[in-house]
């Protein structure tokens, strides 16, 4: 059996999410600087083992001064947690284009199972004689659940941030090694 390893390109790779604000619109950011990897057996993505790993102090929502409470004790603790990683589980193979994937996420010190939605765009080869696999990824998590719990509460009665986080990325990882086991 051939055990294959895929590596993320970060130069054409995001990694989003999406949180009401004030309960009428949506703040978008990313991050920066992240990893990932998957090992298949043979190229069989339903067999993927995945992980990655998020510099948080990388967060940007294109405005500087809430980066900078994002990074503080109100919210990710950069300082003491700098690392936000997952592991899969569990894939399913919904169908030929779709995958659902189980997995720990860890952030700011708890973890907790998610589950992800993947759309896999299949296989292709680059300019330069590589293999490439595409990937849309999404899904919801409840930042409460992970410590994430600053909030205020508006004239209106709401309150200023949403309690689910909608994430979104859309990766692509390069073929690295193929290495046969017995």
């Amino acid at each position: 059996m051939k055990k294959t390893k895929w590596v993320l390109d970060p130069t054409h790779s995001e990694l989003g999410f999406k949180i009401k604000h004030l309960m009428i619109t949506n703040v978008s950011g990313s991050f920066r600087n992240f990893e990932a990897e998957i090992e298949t057996q043979n190229e069989d993505f339903s067999t993927a083992q995945i992980t990655a790993s998020v510099d948080v102090a990388s967060i940007t929502t294109n405005n500087d001064q809430r980066d900078a409470h994002l990074r503080n004790s109100d919210f990710f603790e950069t300082d003491t947690y700098p690392t936000l990683t997952f592991s899969s589980t569990r894939v399913k193979n919904l169908d030929d284009e779709n995958f659902e994937i189980t997995g720990d996420l860890t952030m700011k010190g708890v973890t907790r199972e998610i589950v992800l939605n993947v759309e896999y765009s299949g296989v292709t080869k680059d300019p330069w004689g590589g293999e490439r696999a595409g990937f849309a990824v999404t899904g919801k998590i409840k930042r409460a659940d992970f410590g994430l719990n600053f909030n205020a509460v508006l004239e209106t009665g709401s309150v200023m941030l949403g309690e689910e986080v909608r994430i979104f990325s859309e990766v692509q990882f390069v073929k690295e090694m193929e290495v046969v086991t017995v």
